[in-house]
């Protein structure tokens, strides 16, 4: 039985990214299928199967045509037949459902997946964590990324983590970085210990 993690978050918060990270770091020692969400394009699967040293099969774009939100949340239809393809062909370890890019609001159906991590990037804003969005709120997992950035974005890290921690409450949370290894290896530790 795989298990299903979605990810969400913004445009440009680094889903794609944090997926490719995660697939060089995991493919060894579990088998993994991707579905990605865009709304006219099939761009991030494309780009994953360019770079990704996997089956382009275990890849698989899905164009929502509409709202992100709809895809991953009230009609999950597309997505739980990409889902179903790869659990028949591969029997994954772990599957990856990417959200297209979206708002804060975006949280997934557990109908669809199994947990679901959140990803904001500091370079959006200081301000984001306490925009209090229901993703960010109610995720599995916030993960906020780029921390490497907060120098020149003028965002105070402290203040930053402060933050979620305090509109989080008690839910977990990571900062990373590609740049800095270690940090990435906390996400690594989330999902393996889902297991």
């Amino acid at each position: 039985m795989s298990i299903k993690i979605g990810i969400a978050g913004p445009v440009g918060s680094g889903k794609t990214s944090i997926i490719e990270t995660l697939t060089n770091l995991l493919k060894d020692k579990y088998t993994l299928g991707i579905v990605t969400n865009d709304i006219y394009t099939t761009e991030d699967a494309n780009y994953l199967k360019s770079k990704l040293d996997i089956n382009n099969e275990q890849i698989i774009g899905v164009e929502t045509g509409g709202c992100p939100h709809t895809a991953i949340r009230d009609d999950i239809s597309m997505n739980q037949k990409a889902v179903e393809e790869l659990e028949e062909k591969f029997n994954p370890d772990i599957i990856f459902v990417e959200s297209g890019g979206d708002n804060l609001s975006a949280t997934f159906s557990y109908e669809l997946i199994d947990y679901y991590l959140y990803v904001i990037d500091v370079a959006q804003g200081a301000d984001i964590p306490r925009k209090k969005g229901a993703g960010l709120l109610f995720c599995d997992l916030l993960v906020a990324n780029k921390i490497d950035l907060c120098p020149y974005v003028n965002v105070d890290l402290k203040s930053f983590k402060e933050d979620v921690k305090t509109n989080r409450k008690n839910k977990p949370s990571v900062f990373i970085s590609r740049n800095e290894p270690q940090t990435i290896q906390k996400l690594v530790d989330w999902i393996e210990a889902l297991k």
